[in-house]
């Protein structure tokens, strides 16, 4: 059964349907929405049952898509390429998982329903093919699809000054993409197919880009005599994905949209949309251009470390409940970057887990920091006091996402940061990637993490009862809300304390990942 296919088409063929339902009826659009991803659920049940780990890629479905002939450039190939492995299948069903909470957290959208449920449809099947497109242009057609929706929905559907907020992410992401596009052309023209017999068959398989074997003898950025190049290609692809992630000093649209965005884009926008950057680093930028990642090795890790203390200080200082998690997800991603730079079996695994443990936890944050603000229109810190006196349940689920993302033992946060330190630590022994004192550095993240975490805490739900004017009486949770709360909480602890049954799928994949990595750089070095 093509299970990937139909966790793409799903949600496009509902937004089709959708289109054509008239706008009077508004409120059917989110039951569609709801329907779809209630059915990408099933479909991942599915998937999940039939993957068995450390078998390498699975339900993989391959179609000729586009075959063109241009004269002297050789014939042009690329296909519908998609399969599954232990870095996409955690992701994809993140992703799911995420897209239904952010369903059901857009219930009470008002404004515009048919046009908000349509773009969120085909945002939802952008995100899902990024994580599994193999072939490097189909991977590019879905990453440039999540460009628009996410647009629109923070222009049209977010704060105050939603306009400045989404320009600068379509400018920032559309700069990325270009830098993408660009590294994807020169690849295409360096690599042919290993299946081509008589004539030159160029290709986008980044399984073909992976093999030294396959670059052709002269091109531009084939291993032999090409180290320059090879070195400008990586650190553009780097940075058009590393804008996306996104880490110091590509960061400054990420505070800007959360805070203008729905809650509901919020939850995407930190559940999803920064781990495809990383999942494009790991899928493609590493393991395409190795010897240029020897080389920069101590610049990305850098990075890494600077985003984890520089985004720890600025939730420190920040007075907005959204900024302070924006920027806390500046942190965290830090360590994703962190871990990846390491090269080590445990760094790898440790930052897809991160990756997967974000993604739930900060949703958590962002549902939390809209309840308040659906019921006050206030986020700023200082304007609330002992919200645990007035809203009890609602203070419980918060001490679970803050403790969980502070990486507190016994849930999910914890685990992937370990690992990713151990293998950093590992990394100055083994390969020398990592010089021994940034992850002594990084550490003091967590410290940081603490601090702002507890301290917020401490302001706005202990002491006496304090709110701003003309908004005495909360509420607690609703059922909705309790909806959307309950099974992420369940996720992070559920990790935390069983953390093999994620590892079980990771772990293959890491080690395998690692093993070719080094083999393959072997073959050059700039």
């Amino acid at each position: 059964m093509p299970y990937i296919s139909f966790l793409i088409l799903i949600p496009i063929v509902t937004a089709l349907v959708a289109l054509f339902i008239p706008t009077r009826y508004k409120f059917i659009f989110s039951w569609l929405a709801l329907a779809a991803t209630i059915l990408q659920l099933v479909f991942c049940v599915g998937m999940i049952v039939h993957f068995q780990p450390g078998e390498g890629l699975q339900l993989v479905e391959r179609h000729s898509w586009i075959s063109l002939t241009l004269n002297n450039w050789g014939r042009l190939q690329a296909e519908y390429l998609v399969a599954l492995d232990g870095l996409s299948l955690p992701l994809v069903v993140l992703s799911v998982v995420i897209m239904l909470i952010a369903t059901i957290s857009s219930w009470h959208i008002a404004k515009s329903r048919k046009g908000y449920f349509i773009l969120l449809l085909i945002l939802n099947a952008a995100i899902i093919g990024s994580f599994c497109a193999l072939d490097f242009l189909l991977f590019y057609v879905f990453f440039e699809f999540m460009l628009l929706p996410m647009f629109f929905l923070i222009g049209m559907w977010g704060g105050p000054r939603r306009e400045y907020a989404s320009v600068k992410f379509f400018l920032y992401t559309l700069l990325g993409s270009i830098f993408i596009l660009i590294v994807m052309i020169g690849l295409y023209l360096s690599v042919q197919s290993p299946e081509s017999t008589d004539e030159v068959v160029h290709t986008f398989n980044v399984l073909h880009m992976q093999q030294a074997k396959n670059f052709i003898a002269g091109s531009l950025l084939d291993f032999a005599g090409a180290g320059n190049w090879r070195l400008w290609a990586f650190a553009l692809l780097f940075i058009g994905f590393a804008i996306k992630v996104p880490v110091v000093p590509f960061h400054t649209w990420l505070p800007d949209a959360h805070v203008e965005a729905p809650t509901p884009i919020s939850v995407i926008l930190a559940g999803l949309l920064l781990k495809v950057g990383a999942y494009g680093i790991l899928r493609f930028v590493y393991p395409v251009f190795p010897d240029a990642a020897i080389y920069f090795s101590d610049w990305v890790a850098g990075m890494g470390v600077v985003s984890i203390i520089y985004g720890a200080f600025n939730a420190l200082a920040s007075k907005d409940l959204k900024r302070l998690i924006a920027y806390s997800s500046v942190s965290h991603m830090g360590f994703v970057l962190l871990g990846i730079a390491s090269a080590t079996t445990e760094g790898i695994a440790g930052a897809i887990y991160q990756m997967v443990s974000h993604g739930i936890i900060s949703a958590m944050l962002f549902l939390i920091a809209g309840v308040v603000y659906d019921r006050t229109h206030d986020r700023l810190i200082e304007n609330y006091s002992g919200l645990a006196l007035k809203m009890k349940y609602y203070t419980s689920f918060t001490v679970i996402a803050f403790f969980a993302s502070l990486g507190l033992p016994g849930f999910s946060g914890f685990i992937g940061e370990v690992l990713i330190l151990f293998g950093a630590f590992q990394s100055n022994a083994i390969n020398s990637l990592v010089p021994l004192w940034m992850p002594l550095v990084a550490t003091l993240g967590l410290l940081l993490g603490a601090a702002y975490f507890l301290w917020t805490l401490q302001r706005m739900f202990f002491g006496p009862f304090s709110i701003r004017a003309n908004f005495t009486e909360l509420t607690d949770l609703n059922a909705r809300e309790y909806l959307m709360l309950l099974p992420l909480a369940l996720l992070t602890l559920l990790f935390g304390i069983l953390p093999q049954l994620l590892l079980d799928f990771i772990n293959p994949f890491a080690a395998t990942f690692t093993s070719t990595w080094f083999l393959f750089s072997t073959n050059a070095t700039p």
